[in-house]
């Protein structure tokens, strides 16, 4: 099957390339993202593959299917980015890679806590200036900490498992408690319980209408001054304004952040020698006690090998006419 690659970096071409060519698909890769402007490099291809920051909305599937598309392959777990109804209406099928490497993202989950925890980023700035200083470097033990975990899926439930081996105190909300989770130890409450009493929330639920600013001013305001907030699951979840005022206040004393509600005209682009014009995430950047990575949590070999993996087998799956078990449902 021919397929346009979208949001193509040289790691995309690395991994996905020798996959494809052993299941005989033929890729073509593009670096501009997918937009209803960049729509017409699509046509004539039956599958697109697209990532996180391509706009799949209505005006822009409505014109790929004119074009022949038949299939979204996400090479990403999530799919807010997609119109499904539209899709529906369109008769598109959408297909995901849904756990491509979630020790990856939880891995990186507990390296922000503990860089922000011990000013890991302040202290090697330090030390390669010659100032051996400790003041205003001090930590805390993770040691019989609570951590709240906002969703207990293989990600949340992996953070669990390593917070657990630092003695941590474990809360969580789910909708469904995670069997696994609770064989640890890890106590389920309602979400007001777990702002009000957690050291560390941990975010790692999907982005839905419910969940949209999940952290804003008035949850900010019940959690314990000194609360330290991580996020590598969706930007959406938080209202950055409200975090950015918390960190003011001194109530936000940790912010690290993996994924950010605006990072689509930043993230995965070099803007070195470029003037940035969000001026909420430049105000986010001055603060000492914040961290943000530029939504590399999944970024490992182990990986992109699995996305790589998934999607061409779910590209393969629809090519051959059979079930895809990671289509995504559009009804």
């Amino acid at each position: 099957m021919k397929v346009a690659v979208f949001s193509t970096k040289s790691y995309d071409r690395q991994f996905l390339e020798p996959e494809a060519k052993n299941c005989g698909h033929e890729m073509v890769f593009f670096e501009p993202r997918l937009t209803f402007e960049t729509s017409p490099l699509a046509a004539g291809f039956p599958a697109i593959c697209v990532f996180v920051n391509d706009k799949l909305d209505e005006k822009t599937l409505s014109a790929i299917a004119n074009g022949g598309t038949r299939l979204i392959a996400l090479r990403s777990a999530g799919y807010n980015n997609v119109d499904l109804a539209a899709a529906r209406n369109l008769g598109l099928t959408v297909v995901r890679v849904p756990a491509y490497s979630p020790h990856a993202v939880a891995e990186h989950t507990v390296a922000l806590i503990l860089a922000l925890n011990r000013k890991i980023h302040r202290a090697y700035a330090r030390v390669r200036e010659g100032n051996f200083s400790l003041d205003g470097l001090l930590g805390f033990d993770l040691y019989e900490r609570t951590v709240g975990i906002v969703g207990t899926g293989k990600i949340g439930a992996i953070v669990a498992k390593i917070l657990n081996g630092f003695g941590c105190n474990l809360l969580a909300y789910d909708t469904k408690p995670n069997p696994d989770c609770e064989a640890l130890g890890v106590k389920y409450v309602e979400l007001s319980e777990l702002f009000a009493s957690s050291d560390i929330v941990s975010l790692h639920c999907p982005l839905t209408d419910e969940t949209y600013h999940l952290i804003d001013a008035d949850v900010l305001n019940q959690m314990k001054k000194g609360v330290m907030v991580i996020n590598t699951s969706r930007g959406a979840l938080i209202d950055t304004e409200a975090a950015i005022a918390a960190l003011k206040s001194g109530k936000l004393s940790y912010l690290g952040l993996d994924v950010y509600e605006l990072e689509t005209d930043l993230f995965f682009e070099d803007l070195s020698n470029s003037i940035i014009q969000d001026d909420v995430f430049e105000r986010l950047l001055t603060f000492p006690n914040a961290i943000v990575t530029g939504h590399q949590a999944f970024f490992t070999e182990n990986a992109l090998t699995n996305i790589a993996q998934t999607t061409i087998s779910n590209i393969t799956d629809f090519e051959q006419g059979r079930i895809c078990p990671n289509e995504v449902s559009t009804s």
